[in-house]
């Protein structure tokens, strides 16, 4: 019998892994979770509390099959050998993942287990090892990348392909402090089909729209970005999906639909970087010639992650991040370079924030961007800094998003165009309008040249 251990892949339908099982298999296939500490210990609260319950909505889905998930808790390198021994397993399958953890995890219980392991490619629509170790920006990766095929979804299980057992063993449910998406592949196809119904055909025209982004926020974006990390969907679906509309469209509808596509071989760039560098959510992936002056002042910080720093885009998406674990990319990005940039503080920290607080936290895509916006990781541009003042005044110009959740300026009585001139007004008038808000934590011009002198000198810019 083959042992199919799910990990990063909750789902059964459109898993490489699961499939390849199958395929290989004389006889029905045992599925397999393990909840294993070293793993789950690095997943925040809320990719946590999803974690589980998507690994809960995987479970009816086997028993709707008329099989079962097998749950266990523990070390996966002392819990994959006694259901080996136990099941008389001869084989087993799961499917690669990239990781620290993970990778440590993969290499210790194939020293342990008595059986093969075999691993599939299922993260990603293009293996990375195919691909060269490295490229100087994404237009290159992208080249590159656009000229490999790319897999279909793989076949759903039947009833007749997995193993005829029951199991009892409970799946923990961690507490969470916000309310979370529906967990599921159900859910996730769901959010996949109304989009490609809508959204997708003025994706490149309105991804970036705040105030769209309040009005209907599943109509501009997909949000399929916490499913995608869970592994309740698989990546070959969602461009399948994608690929599909694609190919009825034209003209200025054909423009947003390849800028999805295009989108998302950002996600494979950034597991790409993950493939060859390991350590991309601890190392610089740059060598830098010169240390970084980080400043990483502790009241600041702290008042970025209450999102009390006086700049109302930064505080609005650090708001959203925290009522929704979840941010839009455009003030993703912002909040991003005002702590790296604006405020000096290291990266590392940022993305260790993320980590905790977000409910589609991505090992790959939360250390690639990071290290994006910190001018540490690819990018065509040396010193690369968002003007937090500039991106309000172009995505929120009335300010709607910030309204929405930073009431201290929800009120009708403040002009959009005196929230968007928030940081540069004079103190006096600043109180006058909204004597609750947080005053700016930095002057925006002078924290904008210190950043562009320290991040040349780092990079040996300074004097050319």
């Amino acid at each position: 019998m083959i042992l199919y251990w799910h990990r990063r892949d909750r789902r059964t339908i459109d898993n490489r892994g699961l499939a390849a099982a199958i395929d290989a298999a004389d006889t029905p296939v045992l599925p397999v979770y393990v909840f294993d500490p070293a793993v789950t210990a690095e997943l925040g609260d809320r990719k946590r509390a999803f974690v589980d319950r998507t690994v809960r909505a995987l479970r009816e889905r086997y028993r709707d099959l008329g099989s079962d998930l097998v749950v266990r808790s523990g070390p996966a390198a002392e819990v994959l050998p006694d259901l080996c021994a136990e099941y008389d397993i001869d084989r087993v399958v799961t499917t690669a993942c990239y990781d620290p953890n993970r990778r440590a995890q993969s290499t210790a219980v194939e020293a342990a287990i008595d059986v093969p392991l075999e691993s599939r490619v299922d993260t990603v629509l293009v293996d990375p090892g195919t691909l060269a170790p490295s490229y100087p920006t994404h237009s290159q990766f992208h080249n590159d990348w656009q000229t490999r095929p790319k897999p279909a979804p793989a076949e759903a299980p039947a009833a007749t392909d997995l193993a005829d057992v029951t199991d009892s063993d409970p799946i923990p449910i961690a507490a969470t402090d916000i309310e979370l998406p529906e967990p599921g592949y159900g859910a996730a196809r769901e959010r996949l089909d109304a989009f490609c119904e809508s959204g997708i055909y003025s994706y490149g025209d309105t991804r970036d729209d705040l105030a769209l982004a309040v009005e209907a926020p599943s109509g501009a974006v997909s949000r399929l970005s916490p499913y995608l990390a869970a592994g309740a969907i698989g990546i070959r679906e969602v461009w399948d999906a994608a690929t599909d509309v694609l190919e009825s469209v034209d003209g200025n509808d054909r423009s947003n639909v390849e800028k999805y596509a295009y989108e998302l071989s950002w996600r494979e760039a950034n597991y790409h970087l993950l493939y060859y560098n390991p350590d991309l959510a601890s190392e610089n992936y740059n060598e830098i010639p010169n240390e970084i002056a980080w400043r990483n002042d502790d009241a600041e910080f702290a008042a970025w992650t209450r999102g009390e720093t006086g700049y109302p885009l930064v505080d609005a998406g650090m708001r959203q991040l925290e009522a929704e674990g979840y941010v839009h990319n455009r003030p993703r990005q912002v909040v991003a370079s005002f702590l790296t940039k604006h405020l000096l503080i290291d990266w590392r920290r940022g993305a260790a924030h993320f980590r905790d607080r977000l409910v589609d936290h991505d090992p790959a895509t939360n250390a690639g961007s990071w290290q994006w916006i910190a001018s540490t990781g690819t990018d065509s541009v040396d010193v690369r800094i968002f003007d937090p003042v500039a991106q309000l005044a172009t995505y929120d110009p009335e300010a709607a998003f910030v309204r929405e959740y930073v009431p201290e300026l929800a009120a009708p009585s403040i002009p959009a165009e005196r929230i968007v001139e928030w940081p540069t007004l004079p103190a006096a008038i600043r109180t006058d309008l909204a004597p609750d808000y947080a005053a700016p934590i930095v002057d925006r011009d002078a924290a904008y040249e210190r950043a562009r002198r320290v991040f040349e000198t780092a990079l040996g810019k300074r004097g050319e």
